[in-house]
């Protein structure tokens, strides 16, 4: 057979069989290196300068944390994923559409202006405040970046500042809309009220059994035990792994270094002022408030003689809108009036109210925060490789009982409430992060007995650091009424001071109906006997003292003087008349009137910045490859 098959081969036939077919699959061959020529590989093209998928996987695992530690640790998904893709793709287009307009434009970066820039960066400095080489390449080897990458994203960042800073230059805000905005922000509202309290020594009407009991049982919420669940969890944190992570002093060190201005904040005051622009009526005011004078009549005071009264509060040196102001404020005790001081603004009289101290604390102060701090980033990749085991054993039917004893998470068993208390009404210990609690109540309280444990990731902590968790539900205990009897002085208590709240209502009820009809606020409390009183002027953006935070809105909604409203407090209800609407002057408060405009003229030059941006993202004709940039979001790409 095999020679009658070799003869056949040497055959012309055979021959012509055989180069047909290779000749064929020649052009298949070639038909696929055509298509794959013609096959753009970019993710993304700006400008002619395409950006591959490694770069564009780098800036999705940034956005993908960045959304994570907003989230709280959340999981993802598949949308949040696709959108996070697109943002990405849609950061890189502008980043590099401006990086080219800069170098169009020829503006270039000194290698002198690059180091400066590089030594003043706050994390790169040591305990002496002098730039720190180790340092600076201990933060970038914590954020996964080689020195050239950091050096090339810092130049790139001084020219964008470069061309934006040209952009914002100039920037300045109407005096029309400064003016508009000014009254909007500034306006202030007087109200007379009347309290309606709730007395404590009030007698409610003599309850009957029947109408208790029938309170008891519309209220069963109330007089219920709560449901009890008792659950099994295993916990995985960087705590239930800190026997297994080493931490030196030396990274203790470079930790608190890096983070240190979150240990040390400045000295803050608050204070009054008053500007006038003639220096003897400045004297004139610093010695009647020096002798006793009050802020009220030292604002009545300023107003007449046409100095305009501020009060600021909680204000850094820096924040105050003059120099020589701010020196004199941190210059003079709390409770003293300073002698006047002059700044371009005028001439200043001021006394500061409050010194709220600065913090400057040393590593010994905070050691345990940022060791705390250094746990969770060295326990960061150890977490997720445990992590992975734990959910695939889960995954694979390994119950909780038999996971292995070397992954490093705490077991604990318990009854609980769905606040976390147990049946003794303490709360039910349950280790790891503060986030990590309410995390697994929940879980516990929306699982069903029978159902598989699997791997929950708790919110981030405030340091950045992750944990993680499992459970399994064992038993249901469901909630009952508790009986008339073990509750009813607490029924009685609680029916008494519903009825007594009821009361005071209706008598606020019917003052609200009589101002409506046209009587007098004064009028109809006295019916009630009860006396109205004026609240002090008040702002929209935070209450006077004195005015209940929660009469604000309703106060401000009201059309015109003379209007009424009534809210509901904690201690009983308010009727409140609007008496007066104080328009402000911005020639008498030039200081805040400067604030509103340096507020917005600061808006407008970051919408210029957008616009441009923009502009020249346009200009710079961008191509997306929505198949692959969407296969980041199916694939992960990395980027958990």
């Amino acid at each position: 057979m095999l020679a009658v098959f070799r003869r056949y081969l040497n055959t012309w036939p055979a021959r012509l069989f055989f180069m047909l077919l290779v000749g064929s699959f020649s052009l298949w061959g070639v038909a696929d290196v055509v298509r794959n020529i013609a096959n753009d590989t970019a993710a993304v093209t700006v400008g002619g300068q395409k950006v591959e998928m490694p770069e564009l996987q780098d800036a999705y695992r940034r956005e993908v944390a960045q959304a994570q530690r907003s989230m709280g640790g959340a999981e993802l998904t598949p949308d949040q994923r696709r959108m996070l893709a697109m943002q990405a793709a849609e950061r890189l287009i502008t980043q590099i559409a401006l990086q080219q307009d800069a170098s169009s434009l020829g503006i270039a970066v000194p290698d002198d202006a690059l180091r400066q820039a590089v030594f003043d960066v706050p994390q790169f400095r040591g305990q002496n405040g002098q730039f720190d080489r180790a340092l600076m390449d201990n933060v970038l080897r914590n954020n996964g970046l080689s020195e050239k990458r950091f050096l090339d994203m810092m130049r790139d960042d001084l020219r964008q500042r470069q061309v934006m800073g040209a952009v914002r230059a100039g920037t300045a805000a109407p005096a029309t809309l400064a003016n508009q905005v000014f009254a909007i922000q500034q306006e202030k509202r007087v109200a007379e009220v009347v309290d309606v309290p709730l007395m404590s020594d009030a007698v409610p009407p003599k309850a009957t059994d029947a109408q208790l009991e029938r309170w008891w049982a519309n209220h069963p919420e109330r007089y219920s035990t709560p449901e009890l669940r008792r659950v099994k969890a295993i916990i995985l944190s960087p705590e239930t792994l800190a026997s297994e992570i080493q931490i030196t002093d030396d990274e203790l060190k470079a930790a608190f270094e890096q983070h240190k201005s979150e240990f040390n904040k400045p000295e803050r005051r608050s204070v009054q002022v008053l500007l006038a622009q003639d220096e003897a009526v400045a004297q004139a005011l610093s010695t009647q408030w020096s002798i006793g004078a009050t802020w009220d009549e030292m604002q009545a005071a300023g107003n007449k003689a046409g100095a305009a009264p501020v009060e600021l509060t909680e204000a850094t040196r820096a924040e105050f809108p003059a120099p020589e102001l701010g020196e004199a404020v941190f210059a003079t005790p709390e409770g003293v009036v300073a002698p006047p001081v002059h700044s371009a603004l005028g001439w200043h009289v001021l006394k500061v109210t409050k010194v709220s101290g600065g913090v400057a604390q040393n590593l010994e102060e905070v050691r345990d925060l940022v060791r705390a701090r250094v746990l969770a980033e060295k326990a960061a990749d150890l977490i997720y490789d445990r992590a992975n085991r734990i959910e695939n054993l889960l995954s694979s039917g390994t119950t909780l009982d038999n996971l292995p004893s070397d992954l490093g998470v705490a077991a604990v068993t318990g009854t609980m409430d769905d606040k976390g208390n147990a049946a003794s009404g303490e709360p039910a210990p349950i280790p790891g992060p503060a986030e990590l609690r309410p995390a697994l109540i929940k879980a516990a309280f929306s699982t069903k007995p029978g159902d598989l444990a699997k791997l929950e990731q708790a919110p981030n902590a405030p340091n950045g650091s992750q944990s993680f968790f499992a459970l399994v539900v064992e038993d249901i205990t469901p909630p009952a009424p508790r009986p008339f009897a073990d509750v009813a002085a607490q029924v009685g208590a609680e029916w008494a001071g519903d009825q007594i709240r009821h009361g005071r209502e209706e008598i606020a009820a019917r003052i609200l109906a009589s101002v409506k009809s046209g009587r007098t606020l004064a009028s109809a409390a006295e019916k009630e006997g009860l006396k109205p009183q004026t609240l002090p002027a008040t702002g929209h953006g935070s209450p006077a003292e004195g005015v209940p935070p929660n009469l604000l809105d309703p106060l401000f909604s009201l059309k015109q003087v003379g209007d009424p409203t009534m809210i509901e407090t904690q201690d009983g209800f308010v009727v409140a008349v609007l008496s007066a609407i104080q328009q402000p002057d911005p020639k008498a408060d030039p200081i805040g009137f400067s604030q509103v405009k340096e507020a917005l003229a600061r808006s407008m030059s970051e919408d210029m910045q957008q616009v441009y941006a923009a502009a020249v993202r346009a200009e710079a004709k961008p191509r997306v490859n929505q198949a692959l940039v969407e296969s980041l979001a199916v694939g992960g790409a990395g980027g958990e």
